[in-house]
């Protein structure tokens, strides 16, 4: 199974102007339950590093009453959501995306997914929502935390990597550094003839991400060869993204898909983004089981907290891995 990418041309940081109608671009559609769902995963990776993952198993109805939860709370006075911001880097943010001046239409709230830790701004958020906002999030991070597990389980099998579980455990273990955030683009009061920067190109430093978002348009994601191509959404289904730490592990076979969100529309998007990163001590390097010699790696060996520490200080469109080449 495949799903049907539509070309685009972006020409300036703030619109869109198509002038040609290039090749359609497929992208798999992955049921993970199928016996060949690990080649065509480790396929997509290569070709793309992104696919979609259809027949998960997640409850529909977890997804749409997480989606209702986060609406009502994007919906509160902005009195009350700046309660729980600014964001350092976890809590409430609006419209400024990080510390190094990158601007969207958006807000949104980054929680940390690591329960035995407690973050200030994290509690913050809850506290200006019900318990089940909260019951609801901690839900669908164990399910996401099981869905990436389940993709790096796949990748370790096709490739024959040694030892097992030598990726999947960087997100299973209880000091695995990942984060999910929560993306809210509102409606616009009218409609522009140019399209606006919703969440600016980048890649996730991350292993992996898992996204869904609602049935509202609006995310691209950049080919091999430069050209840009929009995602359909689909509410019911997710979309696997490598980053950083995957492409460094794999030694460049692997890579981190750019992608950004653009907004033209009276419509608001919502998504949810689960980032699956290891602990901040784990040493991250090309994995000696597929480049036994240390003379072929491309890149050299830094510590995930090095390179978190490094993206956190970059704006989102560097080129942020040529800190790890060699």
């Amino acid at each position: 199974m495949v799903i049907l990418l539509q070309p685009v041309t972006f020409n300036s940081d703030v619109n869109v102007t198509p002038k040609r109608k290039p090749s359609p671009v497929l992208v798999p559609a992955i049921d993970l339950t199928d016996p060949d769902a690990k080649t065509h995963i480790v396929k997509a990776c290569e070709e793309f590093g992104f696919f979609k993952v259809v027949d998960h198993g997640v409850r529909p109805d977890l997804l749409t009453q997480l989606e209702e939860e986060a609406s009502k709370f994007f919906a509160l006075s902005q009195s009350l959501k700046e309660k729980a911001g600014p964001p350092d880097p976890f809590g409430y943010g609006s419209k400024r995306i990080g510390s190094s001046g990158d601007m969207g239409w958006i807000e949104y709230i980054l929680l940390n997914a690591n329960h035995h830790l407690s973050f200030t701004k994290t509690t913050a958020v809850f506290q200006q929502a019900p318990v089940i906002f909260r019951e609801a999030v901690e839900d669908y991070m164990e399910q996401m935390k099981g869905m990436a597990s389940k993709v790096l389980e796949m990748v370790e099998e096709e490739l024959s990597i040694e030892p097992k579980e030598k990726l999947s455990k960087l997100v299973k273990v209880k000091e695995s550094d990942s984060c999910l955030r929560m993306n809210h683009y509102p409606e616009k009061e009218e409609t522009l003839d140019k399209e606006e920067i919703g969440f600016g190109e980048h890649t996730d430093p991350q292993l992996v991400s898992v996204l869904r978002s609602n049935d509202t348009e609006g995310l691209q994601i950049c080919l091999k060869d430069g050209s840009w191509v929009s995602v359909p959404p689909d509410h019911s289904s997710f979309f696997v993204s490598v980053g950083d730490t995957l492409q460094v592990m794999t030694n460049g076979r692997f890579k981190s898909v750019k992608h950004r969100v653009l907004t033209n529309t009276k419509m608001s998007r919502i998504s949810m983004i689960y980032f699956a990163g290891p602990p901040l001590t784990e040493k991250i390097a090309p994995l000696t089981c597929l480049v036994p010699k240390k003379d072929d790696w491309l890149y050299k060996e830094l510590t995930w907290s090095q390179y978190k520490s490094y993206c956190y200080k970059t704006k989102l469109g560097d080129y942020r891995l040529g800190l790890f080449e060699k």
